[in-house]
C-alpha cells in the first residue's frame, strides 16, 4: 500500500460512498451492493481498490465476508496534510 493507491481509492466518488456506509457499520457485500444500487462485479472492483490501498478491513462469518473502515490510514493521510500545511 501507498500513497499513489490511498488517492486513486479515495478519488473515485463510489468508493468514497463505500466508506461512508462503512463508517457506521461493518457491512457484507451484498448490503452494500443493494444499498448504493451496484451490480456485484463493480462493487468487487471498488472493494478490490479499497482493500488495496489497506482502507478496508475484511472478516469472514459462516459464510459472508463483512467489511469495516481501517481508519488508521486515514489518520495518516489527516497527519500527512497537517504536516504540508504547517510552516
Amino acid at each position: 500500500m501507498g500513497i499513489h493507491e490511498i488517492f486513486a481509492a479515495l478519488s473515485d466518488p463510489v468508493r468514497r460512498d463505500i466508506l461512508k456506509l462503512l463508517k457506521k457499520e461493518k457491512l457484507s457485500a451484498g448490503d452494500i451492493s443493494a444499498r448504493l444500487g451496484l451490480s456485484p462485479a463493480a462493487l468487487s472492483y471498488h472493494l478490490k481498490k479499497l482493500k488495496e490501498a489497506g482502507l478496508l478491513y475484511e472478516s469472514r462469518y459462516k459464510n459472508f465476508i463483512y467489511y469495516e473502515l481501517d481508519a488508521t490510514i486515514l489518520d495518516e493521510i489527516i497527519l500527512w496534510f497537517s504536516d504540508l500545511k504547517e510552516e
